[in-house]
């Protein structure tokens, strides 16, 4: 796989901490520039940090549309045009189904599905011909999982729109893919307001549910998107598991 991304101009959304931020920290080392954005201030400090001076970094919520032309308007004064967009700002609360209020319900749909929408549709225009966009989405787009309805909905529509982002942006040469990761060993483990013992709870269930009984790392991850966004040049509207095996139906012995 190339990893020379020199003269390459990148955003990351949900770029400061986990997955976001070891795609940030890839394209860097690879001689990209890159911008990335978190809706969290301590998140977005700890980042320009992390990934030093030649990041920029931006405190924006995808799931407010002021937020998202803020942005917008800052990656098309900062870089003009760019060459990669990798929508991977989320959010997961667990809960059954009867228990779900439309508070949960709502926050959960801004942030992945219309916030990404969105974000897509306001940076689309400034993607080079032959650049690519990859979304983050989950192993639970598909399937059902516990405690996940709407979490699963959620990411299931993010997936119809990346298909429907992938055949309109063809005559323009952009890319449009999805990767969809299983259980991996970030911050929060994808899940809002998880304390550490439920994280370290839920790290070992994913150990055990996986078929290569491990969680994987954001670095594992991370390789993945950069495969999709500058590799798979012959790659559009499809969808890669990063899943340890337990979302393609493997039973281990």
């Amino acid at each position: 796989m190339n990893n020379n991304y020199t003269g390459k101009k990148a955003v990351v959304t949900g770029g400061t901490h986990g997955m976001g931020l070891a795609v940030a920290k890839a394209l860097l080392a690879g001689g990209a520039e890159v911008i990335v954005s978190g809706r969290n201030p301590k998140n977005a400090e700890e980042a320009k940090r992390e990934l030093g001076e030649r990041a920029h970094v931006v405190v924006s919520d995808v799931s407010s549309m002021k937020d998202v032309q803020a942005f917008g308007e800052y990656v098309e004064k900062h870089f003009g045009k760019i060459d990669f967009l990798h929508v991977n700002a989320g959010t997961s609360i667990l809960e059954p189904f009867l228990e779900v209020n439309e508070e949960t319900y709502d926050r959960i749909f801004e942030v992945n599905t219309k916030g990404a929408f969105f974000t897509v549709q306001r940076l689309a225009p400034l993607i080079h011909e032959g650049g690519s966009i990859v979304f983050t989405s989950s192993v639970a787009d598909e399937g059902g999982y516990p405690g996940m309805s709407v979490y699963s909905a959620s990411k299931a529509a993010l997936r119809s729109l990346a298909s429907s982002f992938a055949v309109e942006l063809l005559d323009k040469g952009i890319r449009v893919n999805v990767v969809s990761p299983g259980f991996i060993d970030t911050p929060s483990m994808g899940v809002a307001g998880f304390t550490d013992a439920e994280r370290v709870t839920f790290q070992e269930l994913g150990d055990k549910v996986t078929p290569m009984k491990r969680h994987g790392s954001s670095e594992e991850v991370a390789k993945a998107v950069l495969f999709l966004a500058f590799d798979a040049t012959f790659t559009t509207g499809s969808r890669l598991a990063v899943d340890g095996g337990i979302g393609q139906n493997l039973h281990s012995l």
